[in-house]
C-alpha cells in the first residue's frame, strides 16, 4: 500500500496502544504456567499474533476477546511430559523479539523445535545462542530459511556479551528456571537495553517466579531450578516505543500524548526525557539503551527549530532491526531534504525549520521507518509518498487511522 501525505499541522491528544515490548512478557509468563490467566489490553499486532501462534505450538490455548487474552497455560516444568511430543513448526512472522525469546523456551518445554520467519527475521543475528549451544552440545542447523534447534538446556552457567540484544538475555531468562537445578547468567561486558531485562523480570515475578539478581556491575542473574509459571491476571501498559512518534509530533505541532506510565519499566520511557532535553538544547543522545527511539529522535532533529547539530550514538544495533535503521533514516530523511550523515554507529542531523518533500520514499518494510516518515511529512513543503506503508500493522496496526484523526491528511493508493 503507497500512501501521499499533504503537508499539515497535526493537534489533539493520542494515547498510544498498549506494549508489545510487555505483551510478549506477559503472554510468555502465561502460557508457561499452570492454570488460565487473563492479559488485558492487549493490541494484536503482527508481532504479537506470532507469539499467540508459536506458543500455541507449544502447548498453550488462547481466546482472544478484543483486547483481552485468556490463557490457558502449559504448566511447563521440569518433568513436562510436552517434552516427549514433536519438534513444534513455529511460524515466527517478522518478531525477533519471538524468535529470539522462543527458542530457549522451546529447547527447555518440548526440547526444540524448527523456526521460520519472513522478511529479514532468518538474516537477523543468532550467534550469542550458537556460541552457547556450542559449549552446551545443543544441535542447530540454519538452512533454506529455517532455523532447526535440538537437545537439553541444562542447568549451568550462561555467559553473553552485556552489548548483544537484550531478547537473548531474556529468552533464558524465562527458559532457565524450568530446568531441574540452578544456572547462572553472567554478562561479560557492560548490560545495554537493561530496561527490557527489568520488565522481564517484572513479568516473570508477577507470575511467581523468582529471580535473584547479584547486584553487581554488570549485575549477574540466578535463575533457581524446578520452578513453576503461576497463572495469573495482567493488564499491559501503553507503549513507550510507539509514544515516542507522537512526542516527535508533539514537539513538532500541538499534540498532547496521554497515558503514559512515567515509572514503567519500558526502556524507552526515556523518550520523556530526552523530549525535555531537546528544549534545553542537548546535542547528543545515547541510544545504547533505547535503539528503537532513533527514528523519532531523527525527526526532531532534521526539525529542529534554529539549527544546530543533534548526534545520536551508540547505535551500531540499529543495522539488525527489521532494515539497517541507520541506513533507512539517513536515506528517507535525506530524500525528504534533511542534512543527515550516517556514521558507522552515529547519526548526525543539522536542523532546519522545513523540509523539501516532493519525492516518494521507500519505508523498507520497516513499521518504524514509515511512521518517522509520516510525522516528518507534516512539516515538509511538497507532498510525499511512502511505498510499503501497511508495515506499521507489525506493531501499531491502528497508526494511520489515529494519524489521520489527528489531522493528518492522506490519499490511499493500492
Amino acid at each position: 500500500m503507497d500512501l501521499t501525505i499533504i503537508p499539515g499541522k497535526l493537534a489533539g491528544t493520542v494515547t498510544p496502544p498498549p506494549s508489545k515490548s510487555q505483551a510478549h512478557r506477559a503472554l510468555i509468563a502465561a502460557a508457561l504456567a499452570d492454570g488460565e490467566s487473563v492479559i488485558d489490553h492487549v493490541a494484536l499486532s503482527q508481532d504479537i499474533e506470532a507469539t499467540i501462534r508459536c506458543l500455541s505450538e507449544l502447548g498453550a490455548d488462547f481466546t482472544v476477546d478484543g483486547s483481552t487474552v485468556t490463557v490457558r497455560g502449559m504448566g511447563a516444568n521440569a518433568m513436562s511430559p510436552l517434552r516427549r511430543m514433536a519438534y513444534p513448526r513455529l511460524d515466527c512472522g517478522e518478531s525477533g523479539s519471538t524468535l529470539r525469546f522462543l527458542i530457549p523456551i522451546a529447547l527447555a518445554v518440548r526440547g526444540g523445535g524448527v523456526f521460520t520467519g519472513r522478511g529479514r527475521l532468518m538474516e537477523r543475528p543468532l550467534k550469542p545462542y550458537f556460541d552457547l549451544f556450542d559449549q552446551k552440545g545443543i544441535f542447530y542447523e540454519q538452512k533454506d530459511g529455517q532455523l532447526t534447534v535440538t537437545g537439553m538446556l541444562t542447568p549451568g552457567e550462561y555467559r553473553l556479551r552485556g552489548d548483544v540484544s537484550s531478547q537473548f538475555f531474556t529468552g533464558l531468562l524465562f527458559a532457565l528456571p524450568l530446568l531441574n537445578g540452578p544456572s547462572a547468567i553472567i554478562p561479560t561486558t557492560p548490560l545495554e537495553s537493561e530496561g527490557y531485562i527489568q520488565m522481564t523480570l517484572q513479568a516473570m515475578g508477577q507470575f511467581g517466579v523468582e529471580m535473584p539478581v547479584t547486584m553487581s556491575l554488570p549485575p549477574q542473574y540466578h535463575p533457581q531450578g524446578n520452578q513453576t509459571y503461576r497463572a495469573a491476571d495482567a493488564s499491559v501498559e501503553a507503549d513507550w516505543s510507539q509514544a515516542a512518534f507522537w512526542y516527535a509530533a508533539m514537539y513538532l505541532w500541538d499534540v498532547d500524548v496521554q497515558g503514559m506510565n512515567l515509572r514503567s519499566t519500558q526502556g524507552d520511557r526515556v523518550m520523556a526525557d530526552y523530549y525535555d532535553r531537546f528544549f534545553m538544547w542537548a546535542d547528543s543522545f545515547d541510544l545504547s539503551n533505547c535503539p528503537d527511539l532513533a527514528p523519532p529522535l531523527a525527526v526532531m532533529a532534521a526539525l529542529r527549530s534554529g539549527g544546530g547539530v543533534t548526534r545520536l550514538t551508540n547505535a551500531a544495533r540499529l543495522r539488525l532491526k527489521e532494515s539497517d535503521r541507520l541506513t533507512s533514516v539517513s536515506q528517507v530523511l535525506g530524500a525528504l531534504g534533511a542534512d543527515v550523515t550516517e556514521g558507522p554507529d552515529f547519526l548526525e542531523i543539522r536542523g532546519k525549520e522545513r523540509l523539501a518533500g516532493g519525492v516518494t520514499v521507500d519505508s523498507f518494510n520497516d513499521h518504524r521507518i514509515a511512521m518517522m516518515a509520516a510525522i516528518a511529512a507534516t512539516r515538509c513543503v511538497k507532498p510525499i509518498t511512502i511505498t510499503g506503508a501497511e508495515c506499521v500493522a507489525k506493531s501499531y496496526p491502528n497508526f494511520w487511522e489515529e494519524y489521520e484523526r489527528l489531522g493528518g491528511k492522506i490519499i490511499r493508493a493500492v
